[in-house]
């Protein structure tokens, strides 16, 4: 993958702070609900599984699979080309999806199903969530 030169910072408020701040430890954390343990995102402020209101940011293990992929060869606002877009289904739930980059491996090694693990790059304190090849 060629580094696209910056990423849009996002703008931060009350219900996404835990998200993009997170990753200052390592870990990537998403909102679970408290009465019956799904885990939500985009983040929400009730459970769409039982439709609770006690949700809270939890940590994930940061593991999964490459879901789906593309390989963008649109020069979007003068970014280099071609970059990668991953779709990666976490480990903890089945439809827990985080749409992202692959670091540390060539485009054309991406496959469907490819094992990958969080790996954050920082920018005036927010920590995006890209993923890389599973270490061994």
């Amino acid at each position: 993958m060629t580094d696209a030169p910056f990423r849009v910072l996002p703008a931060l408020d009350d219900d996404n702070r835990f998200f993009w701040t997170s990753g200052a430890d390592g870990r990537l954390r998403f909102l679970r609900c408290q009465a019956c343990g799904y885990w939500l995102h985009p983040p929400a402020p009730y459970c769409p599984s039982c439709g609770g209101r006690d949700v809270a940011p939890e940590p994930v293990s940061g593991r999964g699979q490459v879901w789906s992929f593309t390989i963008n060869h649109h020069p979007w606002d003068g970014s280099p080309e071609p970059w990668n877009i991953v779709l990666v289904e976490l480990d903890e739930q089945p439809g827990l999806r985080l749409t992202s980059n692959l670091v540390g491996a060539a485009d054309d090694a991406i496959e469907i199903g490819m094992r990958v693990q969080v790996a954050f790059e920082e920018r005036d304190g927010i920590f995006f969530p890209l993923f890389e090849p599973e270490a061994p």
